[in-house]
């Protein structure tokens, strides 16, 4: 393997670890175990957990970005809010994905709480990036894309507050079709 697609290796792993973890809990060992490298490799392709933890938290913003995009290329805008929302409850919801955008935000508070201003803002121009795009992708309609994130985040939250898939409060969910979750 290259040094690139070994890095790439370890960036997957790496999402999957700090996903259950987070990053006080998951070890570069356990990391390096995962892709099967020794952890003396795994610094020469990062120079530290940190950087391991921001490319993990990058890509997986990328995903959920690409997610996003792919579900609306080629429909009417529209269409697209639903073939949005769709797309991140099949794809993204109950996955590792969820976990690592849930310990992101854990990660930047205690961050910011250590002095480390610089981790949060990497990730907020991530996630503003990931915003921009579903505003052009929804029509640049602030209120449309606004809902579509709140929507989001309630999903998320009752998500991994396991929520079961009886409570009524799924019921309040209410997709841009005006059909129920």
């Amino acid at each position: 393997m290259s040094a690139e697609e070994r890095r790439e290796s370890v960036i997957l792993a790496a999402m999957s670890e700090f996903a259950r973890g987070g990053y006080q809990g998951t070890s570069t060992e356990a990391i390096a175990k995962r892709v099967g490298v020794s952890q003396p490799y795994l610094f020469r392709l990062f120079p530290n957990k940190r950087a391991i933890f921001l490319a993990a938290c990058l890509r997986c913003m990328e995903a959920t970005k690409s997610t996003f995009v792919e579900a609306a290329k080629d429909l009417p805008v529209d269409e697209r809010h639903h073939a949005m929302a769709t797309s991140y409850l099949e794809r993204i919801v109950n996955t590792e994905l969820l976990m690592m955008q849930m310990q992101m935000h854990v990660a930047v508070f205690v961050a910011k709480e250590n002095g480390d201003a610089e981790f949060g803002a990497i990730l907020r121009r991530a996630w503003t990036d990931l915003y921009d795009t579903c505003r052009e992708l929804l029509g640049f309609d602030n209120k449309a894309t606004t809902d579509f994130f709140s929507c989001g985040m309630l999903i998320n939250v009752m998500t991994a507050l396991d929520y079961p898939e009886d409570d009524p409060l799924w019921g309040c969910i209410e997709l841009p079709t005006g059909e129920k979750h």
